[in-house]
């Protein structure tokens, strides 16, 4: 249910966001990840979370229901919106996203580790309609690092390699800094 590559990198985005930050372990098992992050935010004294899904009935349903359990709500401001006009205002507005990791045919291990301009969406959005993937990834087609962005006071530096198998792969974070401006 939730992304894998980059999220320890989540830390140094709140810094730069000055908001804080709690880390929430969970080994991943299905099904049981979602009472992990219950388990965690159990302790906080909120009145709810907000998800960045845009399509996930999985992802969105469950966090739903956790929150009724918890006796807050949930926002999903992003659900629905259209995918091209969606990645299109994230560049067009200042973010810069990485893509870090790729896993469906159309997109090789050239995209991995590149951050996202209007030259290259336009590139991956014929690649999406060639290959019948998501424009958005929200199909697990990939996964995505912001590095910078109108939200935060600077950008994440990162270093890495690019890990491939032929057929999919992902970049690992060698050192990262988060660095304000």
């Amino acid at each position: 249910m939730f992304q894998i590559p980059g999220t320890h990198l989540v830390e140094h985005q709140a810094q730069l966001a000055g908001i804080p930050w709690m880390n929430v372990a969970t080994p991943g098992v299905q099904e049981e990840e979602i009472d992990d992050l219950q388990d965690a935010l159990s302790t906080l004294d909120i009145d709810g979370i907000v998800s960045g899904a845009l399509r996930s009935d999985y992802q969105k349903s469950r966090l739903e229901r956790m929150a009724q359990r918890l006796g807050i709500r949930s926002w999903t401001p992003l659900w629905h919106q259209d995918s091209l006009e969606h990645m299109r205002g994230l560049v067009e507005h200042g973010f810069e996203i990485m893509i870090t990791s790729v896993s469906c045919e159309g997109l090789d291990e050239s995209w991995i580790g590149n951050v996202l301009t209007s030259k290259s969406l336009l590139l991956l959005e014929q690649q999406s309609k060639a290959f019948r993937f998501n424009v958005d990834g929200e199909g697990g087609e990939y996964e995505t690092l912001v590095i910078a962005g109108p939200h935060l006071a600077g950008r994440l530096h990162v270093q890495g390699t690019v890990q491939w198998d032929g057929t999919r792969g992902t970049f690992e974070f060698d050192d990262v800094k988060g660095v304000k401006t």
